[in-house]
């Protein structure tokens, strides 16, 4: 089964490596890392999406709670979330076959975001099937190049993570730059 993790970071070097180490270590194969910044200065989030069974995704979870540079981590394949991956898809399109794939792209509430005289570059975003769908219906043109993101997740609801990993997120700056000095802080 597998399992998304929304993942929230120091924004530090090496941090993806030992995140990426400890599911090596622990024999997880990763279908899909992807990594950004938040909106919290210092704070990146990840989403990993992992091919384990329910046993395993608490162990992950766990594990994941042991490195330094982790703030938190929710897996939100139980929960009502949306997900969606992003494709850019280079298509063979010759005069004759353009107007054709301009309707399959339509079709698939894609977009056409570059055309050169002997090829469309394709943009689109939705679930992993709705992507598949669109190169199955796209392999007889010719694909010439396709690059995907991997799986992005946000839990649905108004109820946010990442308001809980602005507190975390303070311990993560170095007391010389915090503004508050009549606090203490232990790290």
């Amino acid at each position: 089964m597998l399992n998304t993790f929304v993942v929230y970071v120091e924004n530090k070097p090496g941090v993806l490596n030992r995140v990426a180490s400890l599911f090596r270590r622990r024999a997880f194969n990763i279908e899909s890392l992807t990594v950004g910044h938040t909106d919290k200065p210092g704070v990146s989030r990840m989403t990993i999406v992992v091919d384990t069974d329910e046993q395993g995704a608490l162990r992950a979870e766990a594990n994941l709670y042991k490195l330094v540079n982790v703030l938190l981590v929710n897996n939100v394949t139980g929960g009502p979330a949306v997900m969606r991956d992003l494709a850019m898809i280079k298509v063979a399109a010759t005069p004759e076959t353009r107007s054709h794939l301009l309707q399959l792209v339509h079709v698939f509430r894609a977009r056409v975001v570059d055309v050169a005289p002997e090829s469309v570059i394709i943009e689109i975003t939705g679930t992993e099937d709705k992507i598949d769908g669109l190169l199955e219906v796209l392999r007889p043109f010719g694909i010439l190049e396709m690059v995907r993101t991997g799986r992005v997740a946000m839990s649905r609801g108004a109820k946010s993570a990442a308001a809980a990993v602005g507190g975390m997120a303070e311990l993560a700056i170095p007391p010389e730059m915090r503004d508050d000095e009549d606090v203490s802080y232990s790290v």
